[in-house]
């Protein structure tokens, strides 16, 4: 019996879950009882060894017309954007302009093991392979003007960045978080473009080596700092002490002038950061 999975959907899908996903596809050639396989003390099918992986790639599978996610009774769930590459983060302004943002790895990143090559290939295999590379590495804009749930008015907000991540708005100011630095642009709520070139608040540590490269983004309650996370540069410290300086970590910046520091350490690739509503704590 073959043991595998289907991907379904604009999946977010790390490259271990992957790696993982993969490893459980096996044609073992005998029945076995998944059922077996839940609970505190799971029955697991037994290690095989072979000169080559019996490997099968995971097949994503889009979703079908008008099919939707299962959810609870009363509720009712809608597709309020599609055709989106890669969106990592989605962030609610406070006129209620919903900011996509969709971001691919820094390009450039050295292949510094072999097991890269091969995780390329499969990951490239698992998205349909080949041909050419819808534009990300952009900012999207999403306005339902009457609240009706449905999309009215779809604008690329900012284009060509850095590999984005996080972002805050505060006091006519989106902040970006790309890989390698926050960068500040006047923007007031309801435009519809950004023209002016940013300003650089802070660098951030990035390449060449830039191994967790998302950089996530909180603003503190009363608006004076932003928090941005940086995640380690290795696994177990690989690369050298010297390529994990100010990483794994969550820096805290003036947002008035940019001066940083280390607020929390030890915290490898910390993201979806944000503020207790009632305790005003990160």
């Amino acid at each position: 019996m073959t043991r595998c999975i289907r991907l379904r959907g604009a999946a977010f899908v790390s490259s271990s879950l992957l790696v993982a996903a993969l490893a459980g596809c096996s044609d073992g050639g005998t029945d076995f009882d998944i059922s077996q396989q839940i609970g505190p003390e799971p029955l697991l099918p037994k290690p095989s060894h072979s000169i080559l992986t019996n490997l099968k790639v995971a097949e994503v599978v889009g979703w079908s017309e008008g099919e939707t996610p299962a959810v609870a009774g009363g509720l009712k769930i809608t597709a309020y954007a599609s055709d989106l590459v890669h969106p990592r983060t989605i962030h609610t302004l406070p006129n209620g302009d919903v900011l996509v943002i969709q971001s691919r790895a820094p390009s450039g990143k050295p292949v510094a093991r072999p097991k890269d090559l091969i995780r390329g290939w499969i990951m490239s295999y698992a998205q349909g392979g080949g041909g050419e590379q819808k534009k990300s590495n952009l900012i999207t804009l999403l306005r339902d003007t009457n609240r009706d749930g449905e999309v009215d008015e779809r604008r690329d907000l900012l284009t060509d960045l850095n590999s984005p991540f996080g972002v805050a708005w505060y006091d006519d100011t989106l902040y970006v978080a790309a890989a390698d630095a926050i960068l500040a642009y006047p923007y007031r709520l309801g435009d519809v473009n950004i023209t002016p070139q940013p300003k650089v608040l802070t660098p951030l540590p990035g390449g060449p080596i830039n191994h967790h490269w998302t950089k996530d983004l909180a603003l503190s309650p009363d608006g004076r700092f932003l928090y941005v996370s940086v995640g380690s540069n290795s696994n177990v410290a690989e690369r050298g002490l010297e390529a994990e300086k100010g990483r794994a970590a969550i820096w805290q910046v003036d947002r008035q002038t940019g001066a940083s520091l280390v607020y929390a350490s030890g915290l490898r690739n910390p993201n979806g950061l944000t503020f207790h509503p009632q305790t005003r704590e990160l």
